[in-house]
């Protein structure tokens, strides 16, 4: 038996992410995402493909389960349009605090695409509304007996509010599935956790597949640092970012700053998405840190003091001010963010400070490598960019210590990297082989790997050949003891065959171990025995004369 993972999102690239495993004839689809930087039907996953590899007519007759592992939109956003125009109709699974984020992430995606006039891909509000009442909310260490054969559990990834890594066995062949995680506690989350497993694949992400981040203090004080200068000043700082995870994580540290500071400068939110966040981030405090939660009665750190609503006819409002604005990356292909950097970016006094990981193609990706006087948005449009840049690594995803970590905690037989760039795949693979000794694939997207499985075979043994084990088992504790008195420590740890038996295998029965004088018997035979002589050889007569 194999596990076949065919990659349909995030297969070296960070986008749509989606893969479709088929473990002993059950097929599960772990994400189901959007690219951020497509439109229409190509931001989606090929949903073709599975019916093609399958043989089946329909996504439900193809598809045991659907399992999603946050509510960021390259994880969940391709859902509604699933199950509502593909017509997927079987068992979705996510955890409680992820179908309370999705309707929220995905209204707000399906805005950008009306603003985009997508020709085709969209789906609707009801579709949104139709598809998340087929949604089956999962706890965390919960066991979910989807069929007869198939089971799924959800671990605590970090990352982000709800986030779970996946886990999914059927028969004797498992997997674990990460989706986002982060092997590091912050302000708001607590670090992943999951059992030590026995595992045939591991399927992990590799975002920041050759970066090791600073510590926590320090990327603080370095990201506190540049705020405080520039509103210093009187400059106005922009930090583009999604509106789940980073805006609270910032939002907490700063709001801290302001009150020891004793500053009046206004912080913004630029949409009501990131304060819906909020309410649900107060709501679901069991999913946040352990300190959180040890003082959350006393103050709740998501009651933000300093931190307001921000209107667009503020972009223009002199002095300076702090703003978050989505989405994160700068997209040129719309979004507030984008629009403010157009009116900020000119001023040298102001500043941009992306947070997290920008998808190469974004105006961010751009920012990153280097900083630009000029960003081409399109043959006609142009932006001078005579602002500050401050790169930080406040990214919710695990560094490149994080993932090797979790390899080697988990120690699965193979592992499949995903939702990372090509040569940093490349890069991450040759340590995985070389320093863990473990088969490591990087496919890219539309690209299937097939990993052996394990099939454990059952048997039983006789009484007799148990009992006979046990007595060589005294006879061997014995000796040892003999020989440690002696000294003789070489000697007592070899290796000793314990005892003998013969595998007996019957057409329609179980396999079971016995004794050989049993197998005469079970047979119906009489014992033989066969006793050799030696023989004189001729020659050694003759050299002997």
């Amino acid at each position: 038996m194999s596990i076949e993972c065919l990659v349909l999102g995030a297969g070296q690239d960070v986008g749509k992410s989606c893969v479709v495993a088929t473990i002993g004839g059950r097929r599960v689809m772990f994400d189901c995402g959007v690219h951020l930087f497509c439109r229409g039907r190509s931001s989606y996953p090929e949903f073709d493909r599975i019916l093609a590899a399958s043989g089946a007519t329909d996504f439900t007759a193809a598809i045991s389960c659907v399992v999603i592992t946050h509510s960021h939109l390259d994880h969940i956003g391709a859902l509604p349009y699933f199950t509502e125009v593909c017509g997927y109709h079987g068992p979705i699974y996510m955890t409680y605090p992820t179908k309370a984020l999705a309707p929220m992430m995905l209204e707000d995606y399906r805005k950008v695409m009306v603003d985009q006039q997508w020709e085709e891909g969209q789906y609707s509000y009801e579709d949104i509304l139709r598809c998340l009442k087929k949604v089956i909310p999962l706890d965390l260490k919960q066991t979910i007996q989807v069929d007869k054969d198939l089971v799924i559990r959800a671990y605590y990834a970090g990352h982000v509010l709800g986030a779970a890594m996946i886990y999914a066995k059927v028969g004797d062949a498992a997997i674990v599935y990460t989706g986002d995680y982060n092997m590091t506690p912050d302000r708001h989350l607590g670090a992943a956790q999951i059992d030590r497993l026995k595992l045939d694949l591991l399927i992990t992400e590799s975002t920041y597949a050759k970066t090791t981040r600073d510590s926590r203090r320090a990327r603080e004080r370095e990201f506190l640092q540049a705020v405080h200068k520039c509103v210093s000043g009187g400059g106005k700082v922009l930090i583009p970012l999604f509106a789940v995870g980073r805006a609270q994580e910032l939002c907490m540290l700063l709001d801290d700053y302001w009150e020891r500071m004793n500053w009046k400068i206004p912080i913004y939110f630029s949409a009501g998405l990131t304060i819906q966040s909020n309410t649900y981030y107060k709501m679901l405090i069991g999913w946040t840190s352990q300190k959180i939660k040890d003082n959350y009665r006393a103050h709740n750190p998501f009651d933000f003091k300093h931190v307001c609503h921000f209107e667009r006819s503020f972009i223009n409002n002199p002095g300076p001010c702090v703003l978050f604005a989505t989405p994160g990356m700068i997209s040129n292909s719309g979004g507030f963010s984008f629009e403010v950097f157009k009116k900020w970016a000119p001023s040298e006094k102001n500043l941009v400070t992306l947070p997290g990981y920008c998808a190469p193609g974004s105006i961010g990706h751009k920012l990153m490598s280097g900083k630009p006087t000029r960003i081409e948005v399109d043959k006609d449009t142009h932006i001078d960019v005579r602002c500050q840049i401050h790169q930080l690594a406040f990214s919710p995803h695990t560094d490149s210590k994080g993932i090797m970590d979790l390899i080697e905690f988990l120690s699965p037989k193979h592992v499949i990297l995903v939702h990372g760039e090509k040569p940093l795949m490349a890069f991450l693979k040759e340590r995985v082989e070389s320093e863990l000794g473990m088969p490591c694939y990087y496919p890219a997207n539309n690209e299937s790997v097939s990993i052996p499985a394990t099939k454990n075979l059952k048997m039983s043994a006789t009484e007799r050949f148990i009992t006979s084990c046990a007595g060589e088992q005294t006879e061997d504790n014995l000796r040892k003891q003999k020989l440690i008195c002696g000294s003789n420590m070489a000697e007592a740890n070899t290796d000793r065959k314990l005892a003998e038996g013969i595998l007996l295998m019957e057409k329609n029965k179980a396999v079971k171990i016995l004794c050989e004088d049993e197998l005469v018997q079970v047979l119906g035979m009489e014992r033989h025995l066969v006793q050799n002589e030696p023989m004189v050889s001729s020659r050694t007569g003759a050299a002997g004369e």
